[in-house]
């Protein structure tokens, strides 16, 4: 398991409070006509920040899926809804 499997929920809030921020700030920096490529750039990162974590929240649910799987006699329920899962994240993060 990846060290990043290991992030608490309040630190995957303090992750999302940080974006909030961001987002405030870009809004601010639109407000105050700062340049295009500037408010572009932090546009990027707050789309990596949100996409590390939707990563880390969907290792976290298969890690909790596969265990649950392991242990349950719906082994096929579980993976396909980990896939469906695995699809919708992916069909987002683009």
């Amino acid at each position: 398991m990846g060290e990043n499997a290991s992030e608490t929920k309040d630190e995957l809030l303090k992750r999302l409070r940080r974006i909030e921020g961001q987002v405030k700030g870009i809004q601010k920096m639109m407000a105050e006509d700062k340049n295009c490529c500037d408010i572009i750039i932090q546009i990027a990162a707050v789309r990596a920040a949100i996409n590390k974590v939707g990563s880390l929240m969907l290792e976290k649910h298969s890690i909790e899926c596969i265990e649950n799987a392991v242990s349950s006699d719906e082994k096929g329920k579980a993976f396909t809804d980990l896939a469906k899962t695995i699809q919708s994240f992916m069909k987002f993060a683009d």
